[in-house]
């Protein structure tokens, strides 16, 4: 299998690397900065998605062309549609002329699309916008990038730190969102969005380490699509993202049944997010640290399903508030542990990777938004559950012959087996 040898690690990260590890076992320096700047430009793009998630589609009643519950699903989802179109050539791109300038342009457009439906007054006019967001698909680069900055003992925690900031920027959407509706409005969300992207052009710009060069070594692309271990991870990613947006089209609306007001989810939202973090910590430490990689993914998954379910019959506030603490542990964790092993099976190639990665992730939050949609204006609250059960069950079904992945003793630069 062809490798990357152990020289071509950025010379300034394995120098830091050989200087600390002897004394103790932790990230460097380096390491620990591109994780966090990175993270931060995910937190910044998705804190500004994020945002529109738990208000859009009572905001949306309010246009002339907004009474469309399948259309609305479509302005939601039309996001990942278009990432789904660009995130395997600009991740193959980042693979070729470097990370920054593809991050860069990206959140350019992301910009331009915000500003887009900043100044709609139409549901069509904001499908536009967010369909303009959606192309610039940056997630593979960044994600390569930070594989790239990282030795592989630590990258499932610097995913973890990505994971985590758009867990944190999720919670905090649920906590400003209405209250920045009714004091700025959803042309003032918009903007909002266009100005954390310019941050994120700058914290890329300055902040971020310098990636190591395009390295010569590459796999055919067909060898990166049709690997079965990536195959498992891309159905699993696709499956989780459709089910958090189609939940999430309905579960505020279970929320104001319940006697919470909109602008009062914030106090379920936020602490439940905030406890899922510490409740992940001892499934992740399993996983990573005592070689549980396999069993705790497929308990995640499994524990995602029985939510899904829970949902379909649950009532009352509290159940609701319990389901939702299970949802975001079992989430929390996915969303930690399947980029991080994408980086450990194709080390090679990771922009390309990555990008089929995101593009199935991008396919799941337009497929979870329309068929979502589709499912609630047609059949009912409770058939959008049991058709996230259904998905996740498939998944479930899929995962279960993963392999254990390459063991960190053959380096951080395994070949993608074909």
């Amino acid at each position: 299998m062809p490798s990357i040898p152990p020289s071509s690690q950025p010379a300034s990260l394995a120098d830091e690397s050989t200087r600390t590890e002897p004394a103790r076992d932790r990230m460097t320096k380096g390491e620990l900065r591109a994780s966090l700047t990175l993270a931060s430009i995910f937190a910044l793009r998705m804190l500004g998605l994020f945002l529109i998630l738990p208000v859009f589609a009572e905001y949306a009643r309010t246009l002339p062309d907004g009474h469309d519950a399948q259309r609305v699903g479509i302005a939601m989802g039309i996001y990942g549609l278009m990432q789904a179109f660009l995130h395997i050539p600009l991740g193959w791109l980042s693979d070729r002329v470097g990370r920054k300038p593809v991050m860069v342009a990206g959140l350019l457009l992301f910009v331009a699309g915000a500003l887009v439906a900043a100044f709609s007054d139409t549901l069509t006019g904001i499908i536009i916008g967010r369909a303009l967001q959606g192309m610039g698909a940056i997630s593979a680069a960044i994600t390569a990038c930070i594989a790239d900055l990282t030795r592989e003992r630590h990258r499932t925690k610097a995913m973890a730190m990505v994971g985590g900031s758009i867990g944190l920027t999720f919670a905090l959407s649920l906590v400003i969102a209405s209250p920045l509706l009714h004091s700025i409005g959803m042309s003032g969300i918009f903007s909002l969005m266009a100005v954390f992207g310019v941050v994120a052009i700058g914290v890329t710009l300055f902040l971020v380490p310098a990636p190591p060069p395009p390295h010569p070594v590459r796999l055919p692309f067909r060898q990166v699509l049709m690997n079965a271990d990536l195959i498992r991870l891309n159905v699993g990613v696709l499956a989780l993202h459709a089910s958090q947006v189609a939940m999430f089209m309905v579960v505020p609306a279970m929320l104001s049944d319940a006697g919470m007001p909109l602008d009062q989810h914030w106090k379920v939202y936020l602490p439940v997010v905030l406890v899922s973090f510490l409740l992940m910590l001892a499934p992740m430490m399993a996983a990573e640290r005592y070689g549980k990689v396999r069993p705790v993914l497929l308990a995640s998954v499994a524990l995602m399903t029985v939510v899904q379910i829970l949902f379909a019959s649950v009532h009352g506030l509290w159940p609701i508030v319990g389901v939702l603490l299970l949802f975001f542990v079992a989430f929390n964790v996915l969303e930690a542990m399947q980029p991080s092993l994408v980086s450990r099976y194709a080390a090679v190639s990771r922009g390309a990777a990555l990008g089929v990665y995101n593009t199935t992730q991008s396919l799941g939050l337009f497929l979870g938004g329309v068929a979502g949609g589709w499912l609630l204006q047609h059949e009912g609250r409770s058939a959008v559950f049991i058709g996230c059960a259904v998905v996740l069950v498939l998944w479930l079904i899929i995962a279960w012959s993963m392999k254990a992945p390459p063991a960190r003793s053959q380096g951080s630069a395994s070949a993608v087996a074909a």
